[in-house]
């Protein structure tokens, strides 16, 4: 009796599982890094934005 095929599937789905990981974990870090940027620069573009804060 040989457990080579269960070994052989366990190690690929732990390396699947592995990579979803860190794709899902750079996408995620990319689209808040954008989000951020976007919302900076639609605060920098606010008009009347420096008459507010010397209130």
């Amino acid at each position: 009796m040989s457990y080579q095929n269960y070994v052989v599937a366990a190690y690929a789905v732990f390396v699947i599982v592995l990579t979803w990981d860190f794709i899902a974990t750079k996408l995620q870090i990319r689209r808040e890094l954008r989000g951020a940027r976007l919302r900076a620069s639609r605060e920098a573009a606010r008009p009347g934005k420096d008459a507010e804060l010397t209130r």
